[in-house]
């Protein structure tokens, strides 16, 4: 099992509410982001803006908006990295039992059961929910009391229903709920966002963390279940997709911006972590912008 031990979060609904809804419309500090967990499962909509995805083993950046469901005790990061002038994110955290334990047993409740468990590998909903129940998620803050517990009920029913998804950790996640020694992880995962576009040798890694290069690649590998090297691969891909949506730069020179120094090694990393070339990413996505 692959023992992941980011920041434990405690989470409280105001009083009388078995729910916490917070919508913002500005975009927040990325800088503050951390690598947490809590045992309520959260339902994020983000109408318009863009930033990297960042759940368990699932590393991706998105542009425009986003509908995902993350089950409880799955690792992750903060998310937009800035909105448009109109765009909003809103989001929900609740307990699976939070309308109590005997309330999922009955038959009624399968379904959303069913997508709970699913919610454990992190699931990324498709267009077409995305437009249905986006609007609704974001006038459940018009509602209170029982009435958003209804209107919610109304969105989870869908969401257990629908086949438009992907999930984001289809080979596969474990992680046992342990806070203790998170804040190395949290300290390795910050510099790395800060300095991927450069050379980052295993010495300069390990001395931020106060460990021995044979240690640290022994930590980091059972802590993450990959090398420190794949993970700055990932940072720098994710970098390449962000500046293939939003720039004209030619992939040569993305490339280099993005921290590789040999353009054979970049194509095929790319390709490795996106499963297409870097030009046909930059073909698709221009596509599926125009359809959102």
């Amino acid at each position: 099992m692959i023992n992941k031990k980011p920041t434990l979060k405690k989470i409280s609904p105001s009083f009388g509410s078995s729910l916490f809804v917070k919508q913002h419309v500005e975009s927040v500090d990325r800088n503050s982001a951390y690598w947490h967990f809590h045992p309520e499962l959260e339902l994020i909509y983000i109408n318009k803006g863009q930033g990297k995805t960042h759940i368990g083993n699932h590393l991706s950046y998105f542009n425009n908006s986003q509908l995902i469901l993350i089950g409880s005790n799955l690792p992750h990061n903060g998310f937009t990295d800035r909105l448009t002038a109109t765009g909003t994110e809103t989001t929900i955290q609740f307990k699976s039992n939070f309308l109590g334990d005997d309330f999922l047993n009955v038959p009624e409740m399968a379904n959303i059961v069913a997508l709970f468990e699913r919610a454990k590998k992190g699931i990324r909903f498709k267009v077409e929910t995305k437009k249905k129940i986006g609007p609704k998620i974001e006038k459940l803050l018009e509602h209170d009391g029982l009435k958003r517990v209804l209107k919610f009920l109304e969105i989870l029913n869908y969401l257990s229903k629908t086949d438009d998804y992907t999930l984001l950790n289809a080979d596969g996640f474990a992680f046992e709920a342990e806070a203790q020694d998170s804040s190395k992880i949290d300290v390795i995962f910050k510099y790395v966002n800060k300095n991927f576009q450069n050379h980052i040798s295993l010495d300069e890694i390990a001395d931020e963390v106060s460990m021995t290069v044979p240690a640290f690649c022994r930590y980091f590998k059972k802590s993450t279940g990959k090398t420190f090297t794949q993970l700055v691969n990932e940072y720098r891909v994710v970098h390449a997709t962000k500046l293939l949506n939003e720039s004209q730069m030619s992939i040569a020179d993305i490339c280099y911006e993005c921290g590789f120094n040999n353009f054979s090694h970049f194509n095929k990393q790319f390709n490795e972590i996106t499963g297409k070339s870097a030009s046909n990413y930059r073909k698709e996505i221009k596509l599926m912008i125009q359809t959102k």
